[in-house]
């Protein structure tokens, strides 16, 4: 790689230290990483991390092999075991005030061919792990982000008809691009677009929509939403007034729908990566908030799965809105990582609800959080349904509507 390649990682790094971080002196980092090809980056990143003031950095690396060779050569019965000691060390860091970092560049396509029930299987374990994680996220207890690292075997699905090296030096391309590297001053770049955000956040929240309605090419859709409902987007605080960016890059604002009010059909706008698996061409119907019919021209065996991997994971957990025309989306390249598909299109989340996301919600009891519309499930997971072809209008408390995107994008400025 070109000594400018190696000045933008560096920028990414301080990025993601800085603006998606927002480490605080004498705080400690944990991080999630694979497989072994994001290395460089990882490295980057600590010594940012310990440049910031940071005690100490941990490590924890998934060698996504392995999991292929565990699917290929373990016993079948086996693939209930799990490894807890690294969700309980995570979790003790999460527990004493540490931020942590979920640095992946997976191959969308690792598992494919693989038994789909032992995926299952193995994915609600794993689940189950994470949750006392997941339920840190939910109410932001400490900085957070998720970020990821072009791997050859990440760009070889995205560019498959380019040379492994051109394939992945175009995917670092889309990366840099996407997360704002390649301006002058990244870090400056940000704040202004998180400011942005912003503004779109509180103009919606202010307007305290009884629901949405999304009308595209196969969707027609209500999603009710809960009264309180926070509309969020760009950064993040914890309980202690810490700015952060849990993606990076983001250009959504997102609220939690109530579960039990969302009726109709949506259907994808982009394939899902799931498990080391695609879901293709998908179409949910929604009775009373819970999936109640589905289809899929590929992987339908993973998405039926998916829905029942507990009582809820067929209920919302987030509704997000994106105007058609952001940078990532005009590059018109599918990535195959929800990460950066869910920034170029309007989408939803089954499973949980960030308790965040509506007022009072992150001192709630379980049974208060669900009782005012929020889902609680093991899994969270976002799939794309926006388009250039599809219209939003915002019902108000009254019944009325009114047009909130018309044509994928904004029907009215901030």
């Amino acid at each position: 790689m070109t000594t400018n390649f190696e000045q933008k990682l560096k920028k990414y790094a301080e990025l993601i230290v800085k603006v998606g971080l927002n480490l605080q002196p004498n705080q400690r980092l944990f991080i999630l990483a694979g497989p072994l090809d994001v290395a460089p980056l990882v490295r980057l990143v600590v010594a940012a991390a310990y440049q910031s003031g940071a005690p100490f950095v941990s490590v924890i690396w998934f060698d996504e092999q392995l999991t292929k060779i565990r699917y290929e050569n373990a016993p079948r019965d086996s693939f209930e075991e799990y490894a807890g000691w690294t969700m309980e060390s995570l979790l003790s860091g999460i527990e004493r005030g540490d931020a942590y970092l979920q640095l992946f560049g997976t191959n969308p396509e690792l598992l494919k061919g693989q038994d789909e029930d032992l995926i299952a299987i193995s994915g609600k374990i794993s689940s189950k792990h994470y949750k006392p994680i997941s339920e840190h996220q939910s109410i932001n207890s400490v900085q957070w982000a998720y970020v990821a690292s072009p791997s050859p075997a990440w760009a070889d699905r995205v560019f498959p008809d380019e040379s492994p090296e051109d394939a992945l030096a175009h995917l670092w391309d889309a990366v840099f691009t996407s997360c704002r590297i390649d301006q002058d001053d990244p870090v400056h770049a940000w704040e202004m677009h998180i400011a942005k955000l912003a503004k779109r956040k509180q103009q919606l929240s202010a307007k305290q929509y009884s629901a949405l309605h999304f009308t595209a090419p196969g969707t027609d859709l209500k999603v009710g939403l809960p009264t309180g409902h926070i509309w969020e987007g760009g950064n993040d605080l914890t309980p202690e007034g810490i700015s952060f960016v849990a993606n990076l890059p983001t250009e959504e604002v997102y609220t939690m729908p109530h579960k039990d009010r969302v009726e109709g059909t949506v259907s994808s706008s982009k394939p899902l990566s799931y498990r080391g698996s695609l879901i293709e061409n998908f179409t949910l119907t929604f009775k009373n908030g819970k999936v109640v019919e589905f289809s899929a021209e590929k992987g339908e065996e993973n998405l039926r799965n998916m829905l029942e991997t507990d009582d809820f994971a067929s209920y919302l957990g987030e509704v997000a809105l994106i105007p058609h025309q952001t940078p990532i989306s005009q590059m018109g390249i599918l990535f195959l990582d929800s990460l950066y598909d869910e920034n170029t299109s309007n989408h939803l989340a089954l499973g949980s609800a960030y308790r965040y996301t509506l007022e009072g919600g992150t001192k709630m009891t379980d049974e208060e959080f669900a009782k005012a519309g929020g889902n609680n499930s093991l899994i969270h997971v976002d799939f794309m349904f926006g388009s250039e072809k599809m219209d939003v209008d915002g019902i108000l408390a009254d019944g009325s509507s009114e047009p909130l995107m018309r044509a994928g994008e904004w029907a009215f400025g901030v």
